[in-house]
């Protein structure tokens, strides 16, 4: 049976000479199993009519926001909590633009910005249009938010040209598909779990304009949220200042800014929890005092700022957990990383430990790729590739259900 068998899939056509391909895709999705709503712009339908995209899918082509001659309403936000996956395919150089800034003018893009399940974008154009630096900003913004880009291909082009901007064909889009529901964690391992996660930095303010803090992205801990919540739990997210937005509605996110509100939120959601993964990268110290106005450099000499030490979220929760929770830490180490790591596991009570370094070209802050190794307080440990931060998300999910496994056992 396909992986995706069963999955909702909304199919997006843009107005590109690629939505010939459009056509297979939807047999091949359909084929697998899949329930595909079309959703295409109107220049698309210049392309490929409705009538054949209807009679494939089985279902009416949503093209706009209300039928002309009843006046039935089309929701975008209905369709996007409906779907599994959203697939646009081909995806115009106009399009991606409006997807990556926001410019809802059309249902497709109203569709794409109401989605909550993850978006895999399929760009074709004209090797000059692909190569401008304005649509590889574009297709480098959607990446940044969480999408999946699916990357054109090098060969004839519809203006005569030769270079890349040809449509993945339909069977390459299919196996991304088919690959990444492979991967998601089987079987709803942590329904009815909850799931606590910590995520990006801590500002520590200095004065109304300063502040002590790092370069977090908050990438990797909104991944594992996501990946938690697929997987069917119920997720406190407590988040730093980041850019981010998490997707699925079982995220609830608790904005925070200091060591201290982390913490403090941490500890009103841990009695509660079953599982706590302390990823966010808190600063360690705070300065002593706050300037109530903006330091100013015409003052005098440099200012000298005393630090104090912030609390230690995840030793204050190790030192509170009970039995049958699990806590997991992470360690960004530059030297000697696993004797780094290990004696910070048995320093906070910690159930397991990942590892990452940055000595490891493609990992750390602000990367959309990671590398780890989980360490587990039995002894165990765990080796991980450079890959996806959503695939290092389900690692680790995976690595913590394996260990409450075996502990039940």
């Amino acid at each position: 049976m396909s992986p995706l068998s069963g999955r909702h899939i909304i199919l997006g056509i843009t107005g590109g000479i690629a939505a010939y391909k459009s056509v297979s895709l939807l047999r091949l999705l359909v084929k697998a199993g899949a329930e595909v709503q079309v959703v295409i712009t109107p220049s698309g339908k210049e392309f490929i009519t409705p009538v054949t995209l209807s009679a494939l899918s089985h279902r009416p082509v949503v093209s706009e926001f209300f039928t002309a001659n009843t006046g039935e309403w089309h929701s975008h936000v209905d369709l996007g909590l409906w779907a599994d996956a959203m697939v646009v395919a081909p995806a115009t150089a106009c399009s991606i633009a409006k997807m990556a800034h926001g410019v809802a003018d059309n249902m497709l893009i109203t569709t794409y910005l109401s989605a909550k399940a993850p978006v895999f974008v399929a760009p074709a154009m004209d090797l000059d249009m692909m190569a401008h630096p304005s649509t590889q900003a574009n297709i480098a913004l959607l990446r940044s938010y969480g999408n999946h880009i699916i990357e054109p291909a090098s060969g004839e082009l519809a203006s005569g040209l030769v270079g890349k901007g040809r449509m993945a064909e339909p069977e390459e889009i299919m196996a991304a598909l088919e690959l990444f529901f492979a991967q998601e964690i089987k079987g709803h391992a942590l329904r009815g779990k909850r799931v606590l996660i910590t995520a990006g930095p801590t500002y520590e303010r200095i004065d109304p304009v300063r502040f002590i803090g790092n370069f977090s992205s908050g990438k990797m801990g909104y991944a594992l949220a996501e990946e938690a919540a697929k997987a069917g739990a119920q997720v406190t997210l407590v988040s730093g200042p980041v850019s981010l937005r998490a997707n699925h509605p079982s995220i609830q996110v608790v904005a925070v800014e200091s060591a201290r509100q982390m913490l403090a939120a941490c500890q009103e959601a841990f009695p509660t929890t079953d599982i706590a993964i302390m990823c966010a990268a808190v600063a360690d110290y705070a300065p002593a005092e706050y300037a109530e106005r903006k330091i100013k450099r015409e003052a005098g000499e440099a200012p000298v700022i005393h630090l104090v030490k912030n609390p230690d979220i995840a030793a204050t929760l190790g030192a509170e957990k009970r039995p049958g929770q699990t806590l997991v830490g992470f360690a960004l180490e530059t030297d000697h990383e696993e004797t780094n790591a290990l004696d910070k596991m048995r320093r906070k009570h910690l159930d397991m430990i990942v590892m990452n370094s940055l000595q490891t070209p493609g990992a750390g802050f602000a990367t959309d790729t990671n590398q780890v190794t989980i360490y587990s307080a039995d002894g165990s440990t765990r080796q991980g590739e450079l890959k996806s931060k959503t695939e290092v998300a389900r690692d680790i999910l995976q690595a913590i259900i394996r260990e409450r496994e075996e502990a039940e056992a």
